[in-house]
């Protein structure tokens, strides 16, 4: 299989092996803060503790293996990361941390406008996922040639257009009483002092809008680099 599609798979491997470490390690911790602790001591709880040791087994499982990808000789995937590269890391991490706060469906299934912003930010991830395979770790190392720029740019562009629409639809249908959404923290039942603020729904939903926002402008940031390094190139064959 390696032998007929010869694309990035060291660079595939290690990119998502970090990602996964990066999931597991924080499901783990998100778990244990926000629900162990309220459970009751008994076979319920003790089962959680399990399930908790059991991804922080599979974070420390997946470390491991970005360090034997980076140990393989003659290794090419493990250097110091360009602008770009950075910007697609966050622009995934990021993703990583939004689909932490939309496991709860409540935040969504009541509105469709809202159901279409949790499939933008699948379908974003989806594509930098298959953009990693065919062209590379990240864009990091300028000695490998970017197999398809046009899917790299197209990718791009269209996670702006489609993130441009969460960041309008997502805030609108939360905290737009027009919409059916909570403007008032305080109207949030969820968010009485006497239950746990890490459960409380509307800062979930205030979460999320923030972090779209910030992947918009990292997509934005991405896309304006690749813009000015084509100028640097095309001026560059003129002289």
């Amino acid at each position: 299989f390696r032998s007929r599609i010869p694309h990035y798979w060291d660079g595939f491997l290690h990119v998502y092996a970090y990602y996964f470490t990066f999931i597991c390690l924080s499901a783990s911790i998100i778990f244990g803060i926000t629900y162990i602790q309220y459970l009751p001591q008994g076979p319920v709880q003790n089962h959680a503790i399990t399930a908790t040791a059991f991804s922080v087994m599979a974070s420390v499982l997946y470390a491991m293996e970005v360090a034997w990808v980076c140990a393989r000789p003659g290794n090419i995937y493990c250097f110091v990361p360009t602008f770009q590269g950075l910007i697609r890391r966050l622009e995934k991490a990021v993703a990583c941390v939004i689909f932490g706060f939309i496991t709860n469906i409540d935040l969504y299934q009541h509105q469709p406008a809202l159901i279409w912003c949790v499939v933008v930010y699948f379908i974003c991830f989806i594509l930098g996922a298959v953009n990693f395979f065919i062209n590379g770790c990240d864009s990091d190392d300028r000695r490998l040639p970017t197999l398809y720029p046009d899917f790299l740019v197209g990718q791009t562009v269209l996670s702006i257009l489609l993130y441009t629409t969460a960041v309008v639809l997502w805030p609108l249908y939360q905290f737009d009483e027009n919409f059916g959404g909570q403007p008032q923290r305080s109207n949030d039942m969820t968010c009485n002092a006497e239950l746990p603020p890490t459960l409380c729904v509307w800062d979930q939903r205030l979460a999320v809008a923030i972090l779209t926002a910030m992947n918009l402008l990292a997509y934005v940031a991405d896309s304006a680099y690749m813009a000015l390094v084509f100028v640097k190139q095309h001026s560059a064959h003129e002289f």
